[in-house]
């Protein structure tokens, strides 16, 4: 279902020309894994923001055992302590349960802000299982940020091997959609899934 109210106010600081990454998930939970993806992107991409979308519930995963809308919001706000990394409900705001209904909403109510959307690279693998994924692509930049036990996925995935030549390196900018760049560096290992399981995870250099 898609938000028929155009209205909204916005998470953090909106202003024409600001770039805002937006990271989105189940945040289940909420980990310094997700921390890393957005500093990163803070440093490397010259964001103003980074908006964390957390959603009431992925439509590619179960329910079963997901903590309150409420309690990950919270847990998310406890760890973040990046300034500018705002932690949302917009979806649940908005009324929306897919990422390109999202999009498009936040493109239609700031027009005048760039968005860039940034997804780990365990996520690219899967890309395409999402509703509309080329849409997203067509939309706005989409920033990979490697991830480890996933450093082929730019190889492998069927987003890259169809947006391949919207690849772009750094130096050349983002530039306008379709535009995918990856985003090398340090990897942090933490990840929900392990966290949920009580698997101990760090991280280590490139």
């Amino acid at each position: 279902m898609r938000p028929t109210r155009l209205w909204l106010r916005p998470p953090g600081p909106v202003a024409a020309g600001l770039r805002i990454g937006l990271l989105g998930g189940s945040f289940n939970p909420p980990h310094e894994g997700h921390l890393h993806v957005s500093e990163l992107a803070l440093k490397k991409l010259g964001l103003d923001y980074v908006w964390w979308l957390v959603s009431p519930q992925n439509p590619l995963k179960s329910s079963r055992g997901l903590p309150s809308l409420d309690k990950r919001i919270a847990l998310a706000a406890k760890l973040v302590h990046e300034r500018r990394v705002v932690v949302s409900d917009l979806e649940r705001t908005i009324g929306t349960r897919f990422t390109i209904d999202t999009l498009q909403f936040l493109k239609r109510r700031f027009p005048a802000v760039s968005f860039v959307w940034l997804m780990g690279s365990d996520n690219l693998a899967g890309f395409h299982r999402w509703k509309d994924w080329a849409r997203i692509l067509e939309l706005m930049p989409v920033v990979v940020v490697m991830r480890p036990g996933s450093l082929l996925a730019p190889l492998q995935a069927k987003a890259m091997q169809r947006f391949w030549r919207a690849r772009r390196k750094r130096k050349r900018g983002l530039g306008p959609a379709p535009a995918l760049f990856i985003l090398g560096g340090r990897l942090n290992a933490q990840s929900s899934t392990a966290l949920r399981r009580g698997t101990l995870v760090g991280t280590r250099a490139l």
